[in-house]
């Protein structure tokens, strides 16, 4: 018949069996992998890779990115809004006015900014030296 068996189908990537009912498979990354003959797997890449990559340039995209997901966009600040519609929201400049942490027992209508945070503010002592020797390692990198 013309029906292919996954042994046959194994025999392209075939580099040699070792015992029946084993293959041995290349991969793209130069490792060989021995795998039962009886495995079955499709090849190649998956389509659309790299599409996320692409920067959104215009309000548009973005709308019809969200659209299809969920109502997530456009994301409006708290401290744009009225004292009626959020926590940090009126005052005649756009602040907060009060901290931004949040206790993780406060009740649900106060929980808004960073909850229960386990720390906050500038890095100091190793913490900052690690974040700052990190950050040298990215910029040496690129």
């Amino acid at each position: 018949s013309s029906r292919v068996s996954p042994t046959q189908l194994a025999c392209p990537l075939d580099l040699g069996c070792h015992s029946v009912g084993k293959t041995r498979v290349k991969l793209p990354s130069g490792s060989k992998k021995i795998i039962p003959s009886t495995s079955r797997a499709v090849v190649g890449v998956v389509a659309g890779g790299g599409r996320i990559e692409k920067p959104i340039l215009k309000a548009g995209a973005a709308y019809h990115k969200y659209k299809a997901k969920r109502h997530s966009w456009p994301r409006v600040r708290g401290v744009t809004m009225n004292p009626v519609d959020h926590p940090h929201g009126g005052g005649n400049h756009q602040h907060i006015g009060m901290p931004a942490t949040k206790s993780r027992h406060a009740p649900a209508g106060q929980k808004v900014g960073l909850i229960a945070a386990r720390r906050t503010g500038r890095l100091r002592g190793a913490a900052a030296t690690a974040a700052l020797a990190a950050k040298e390692r990215e910029k040496s990198k690129n």
